[in-house]
């Protein structure tokens, strides 16, 4: 009986050393591959990874593999010569049994504590403990606010580059490269309203519960980050997704807006579907949708689903559609080409690739898409009542991307607003965040805002303060990482209560 045991604590031993290499094995891939990464982001790439495309899945794995099996072997080997030297060898047994088991033991709780240090999670989990009166103080209901349209309304064109900051620029604009990654993206920020953080092209700062996609999508839609500490990509499958949020979509629908989201990826993925139906109603256009509809193969799956040159093909197809229903409309674009890791290289590109480095060239391929795209919309007829705004959705992660950074450069996320026919005079030195593109959306489409702030943004036209600007960007991200009992009760409202009381029948199971 004894022996039973004491091999069942050398199982539980393996599997306490397993999950310790694999920990230290992710911790050294991002380490190797990311930029810093917040303790959050850290958790939602993990999370992300069963979803991943094929190929960065594969590099992930292809990585951690050998250095898990050089984790185990070197532990295991460890252990073998404290038990060889040991003075205490007669029972052998209850060594490789209950021995072994704390020996794992305690590395399992040391590889913890180190990442844990490492990425600042011990402060991440002071969001329990504390409570933010941020919310309280700053935010402001969209729907307390009056919105006074214009009597021509302007159709909206957003789109969101996947990983797109100005640091891909020219040094002579702003950015980090001696030649421009995007000459078209950088071409139209400066011929048209880019807001920056100094006197060339710049953008915004990323802040704490926006450095992923759908929550840098919140971010410029609504206002707010996303605040959710439990796998954020899980948040999804409630009656209300942000029941308390008033967004972008929800405040062009009730004014007579018809919505639109097209990706190459499964909306569904992170709740995207979800965020997006539930505030304005849009119209899911996404990789389940090009199977049904039969504009690709059902077994078609390239990069994300489906790459950006499609994208852009089928964008151009459903505009000519909408643009003859004489409503406005909204029409909002996600890109996948430039994600994380190394991204993707369209054919269209292969012969024309200036760059030494995959991820710089899939950049430059994706300016080029976009450029094109961007020059097929000035020529159609919609264009004179059309507003485009393009933006990045959140910093890029690939660490190995800008090697040698000043500490004085301030990386941020990239934005360009053509045709709003609005002043520039307020663009240039400001402090702002991607939560201050929502009421600035609005009046790009020269809508008036009373008071001009929505949820935590400022219309950044206005010339009136940010919110970092007026509170300091190292107390808005303090603040931001906390708990906000406001957040938890008047944003996430009914999913925020559904959500934890799934939670707890899952434990009483």
């Amino acid at each position: 009986m004894k022996k039973i045991i004491y091999m069942m604590f050398r199982g539980i031993g393996f599997i306490l050393l397993f999950i310790s290499g694999l920990v230290l094995s992710l911790y050294y891939y991002f380490r190797r591959k990311t930029f810093e990464l917040s303790f959050e982001q850290i958790l939602y790439n993990i999370s992300q990874i069963r979803y991943s495309n094929i190929e960065s899945a594969s590099k992930i794995v292809y990585f951690c593999i050998p250095a898990l099996i050089i984790f185990l072997v070197i532990t295991i080997i460890i252990y073998t010569l404290l038990l060889k030297y040991s003075k205490k060898k007669k029972d052998n047994n209850k060594h490789m049994g209950i021995g072994f088991l704390l020996y794992s033991f305690v590395i399992f709780i040391s590889c913890l504590i180190f990442v844990m240090w490492e990425y600042e999670g011990f402060q991440y989990l002071s969001y329990y403990m504390d409570n933010s009166n941020i919310f309280d103080k700053y935010y402001v209901d969209p729907r307390g606010v009056k919105l006074t349209f214009p009597s021509k309304k302007k159709n909206l064109i957003y789109i969101y580059v996947e990983s797109l900051e100005t640091s891909n620029v020219s040094k002579e604009f702003g950015g980090l490269q001696e030649i421009s990654l995007i000459p078209n993206l950088e071409g139209l920020a400066n011929d048209n309203i880019n807001f920056s953080n100094g006197d060339r092209l710049g953008g915004a700062i990323q802040t704490t519960g926006v450095g992923w996609t759908i929550a840098g999508m919140i971010a410029h839609t609504a206002g707010i980050p996303l605040k959710i500490r439990i796998e954020s990509n899980s948040y999804q499958g409630y009656s209300e997704y942000l029941g308390g949020a008033y967004s972008l979509g929800d405040v062009l629908e009730n004014n007579g807006y018809n919505n639109y989201i097209m990706m190459g990826s499964a909306a569904d993925f992170a709740g995207k579907s979800e965020y997006f139906t539930d505030h304005g109603n849009y119209e899911i256009l996404d990789l389940l949708w090009a199977w049904e509809t039969g504009v690709i193969p059902e077994d078609y799956d390239e990069w994300w689903g489906f790459e950006d040159s499609k994208l852009f093909k089928f964008a151009k197809d459903k505009l000519l559609e909408i643009a003859n229903q004489n409503e406005p409309f909204n029409f909002t674009i996600l890109t996948a080409d430039t994600h994380f890791v190394d991204g993707y290289i369209d054919k269209s590109c292969e012969d024309d690739l200036p760059f030494d480095m995959q991820y710089a060239n899939s950049f430059y391929c994706s300016d080029r898409q976009l450029g094109e795209f961007i020059k097929w919309i000035k020529e159609q007829d919609f264009y004179k009542d059309t507003v485009i705004i393009i933006s990045g959705d959140h910093l890029t992660m690939q660490s190995d991307f800008y090697p040698e950074i000043d500490y004085e450069y301030q990386r941020t996320v990239y934005n360009a607003f053509i045709n709003t026919q609005l002043s520039n005079k307020t663009t240039k030195n400001r402090l702002f965040t991607t939560m201050d593109m929502y009421p600035t959306t609005l009046a790009a489409l020269g809508i008036k805002i009373d008071g001009n702030k929505l949820g935590l943004g400022t219309n950044l036209f206005s010339g009136e303060k940010t919110l970092i600007e007026t509170i300091g960007e190292d107390t808005l991200e303090r603040e931001l990482v906390k708990n906000s009992k406001y957040y938890n009760k008047y944003i996430l409202g009914n999913s925020y209560n559904e959500m934890y009381r799934d939670i707890i029948k899952e434990k009483k199971k």
